[in-house]
C-alpha cells in the first residue's frame, strides 16, 4: 500500500514535469532548476508516503532552487518535526521552510 502511494506521487509529479517542464519564463528558473527542484518534490513527498508517523495527504511539498517549503497540518509536533527531518535529509535540498500547522 505504501508503495502504491509512492508511485502515485511520482506518477503525479512526473506528469507535472511533462506538462509544465517548458512553461519557463524570465526572472524564474532555468528549465534545468525546474526539473531538479520537481525531482526534490517528488523524493520528499514518496519518502512522506512511506514513513507512518507522516501523512503525506496532509502536508503539501513545493521546491525553489533548492529550498523546500513545507505546508499544510499536522496531528502533532512530533509529525511536524518528522516532516521536517525527512525533508532536511532528502539529496540536493538547500533549506527547508517548515510552515506546518499543528492541529489536534
Amino acid at each position: 500500500m505504501k508503495y502504491a502511494r509512492a508511485l502515485a506521487f511520482a506518477a503525479i509529479a512526473g506528469i507535472t514535469i511533462v506538462s509544465t517542464g517548458c512553461s519557463v519564463t524570465r526572472d524564474q528558473q532555468t528549465v534545468g532548476s525546474y526539473v531538479d527542484d520537481a525531482g526534490i518534490t517528488t523524493a520528499v513527498k514518496a519518502k512522506m508516503a512511506e514513513d507512518k508517523n507522516v501523512s503525506a495527504a496532509a502536508i503539501s511539498v513545493e521546491t525553489l532552487n533548492g529550498t523546500v517549503q513545507l505546508s499544510g497540518f499536522a496531528k502533532s509536533q512530533a509529525e511536524k518535526n518528522q516532516a521536517e527531518a525527512i525533508a532536511r535529509s532528502s539529496k540536493h535540498v538547500r533549506e527547508v521552510r517548515n510552515s506546518i500547522v499543528v492541529r489536534p
